[in-house]
């Protein structure tokens, strides 16, 4: 690691790799990109200073140890490969029985897995909410609408669901109306699961009936290394919810990123939706 290198972006897919870009390019930082082949838009690939395969390990630590940079930050989404695959690769770096414990223990743990790699071979890791703050959702985010009763309720069932799932590592979203937990996110991600809460609620004719209420909730997990895997909405995650027939959203104040702030808020308010961030009880107490 040098003190004075660039920052290095390992990019996967969606748009908060190129929302960092742009925020580093504002403040002046040196940066380099590694784009992951089959995840980064194309956009960022034409932008990119070298692109790697997922599971190209050396490829990775060949780069990086040319680029010598000041730190490592591991940004946007990417579709874990198969336990076999992702074992291999570990492997390739670290003792064979310690990586299938890893692996073993789900999404988070692959993603430490991965800060751990680096590390070791001497690198810092940091969090994109690190290198660009402004990217966060602050405490005071609202829109023009506000959360009724019935979402209120919803909400605060939705942060109980999410705080007990942590321990299973099976998603950082759900979608609650009222009392009655309507999805759970998978691996499938958040705009696929709003989609499913869509379907469900279409009519015989492929028709949404009519605006049904509900919300999504989407908050960090409990102990989760906001490294890497943060939170994210934008402006299309606002199109989804309202097409699958939702009241409104609601984010983990500090721990979920908000790209195109200015523009999501816009958009929550044209569709008649409200955005609100909430305090989330675990995180004071994981991190202070």
């Amino acid at each position: 690691m040098a003190s004075n290198g660039p920052i290095a972006i390992l990019a996967g897919s969606g748009q908060l790799p190129i929302q960092l870009l742009k925020h580093l390019e504002q403040t002046g930082r040196d940066y380099r990109v590694l784009a992951f082949r089959g995840f980064a838009a194309p956009e960022l690939r034409r932008r990119a200073h070298a692109s790697a395969d997922l599971l190209d390990l050396k490829t990775i630590m060949r780069v990086l140890d040319g680029w010598q940079p000041k730190a490592v930050a591991l940004v946007g989404a990417v579709r874990r490969p198969g336990f076999s695959a992702l074992l291999g690769a570990y492997s390739l770096l670290r003792n064979r029985q310690e990586v299938k414990e890893v692996i073993a223990r789900g999404d988070d743990q692959v993603l430490r897995g991965a800060v751990m790699l680096l590390e070791e071979r001497g690198h810092k890791v940091v969090g994109a909410h690190e290198l660009a703050p402004g990217l966060v959702a602050p405490q005071d985010l609202r829109g023009a609408l506000v959360p009724g009763e019935d979402d209120r309720q919803a909400i605060a069932v939705g942060l109980d669901l999410l705080n007990s799932l942590s321990a299973f590592d099976i998603g950082q979203a759900a979608i609650v109306a009222r009392e009655h937990v309507l999805a759970i996110e998978g691996p499938e991600g958040t705009d696929r699961m709003l989609r499913r809460v869509m379907r469900l609620r279409q009519s015989w004719f492929g028709l949404r009936r009519r605006k049904e209420g509900g919300v999504l909730i989407k908050a960090a997990k409990r102990g989760q290394d906001l490294r890497v895997d943060m939170p994210t909405i934008g402006p299309k995650t606002l199109v989804e919810a309202a097409q699958a027939g939702l009241s409104g959203i609601a984010i983990g104040m500090g721990s979920t990123f908000v790209l195109e702030q200015e523009e999501t808020l816009r958009t929550a308010d044209r569709l008649g939706l409200f955005l609100v961030s909430v305090e989330l009880p675990w995180m004071e107490a994981d991190h202070g």
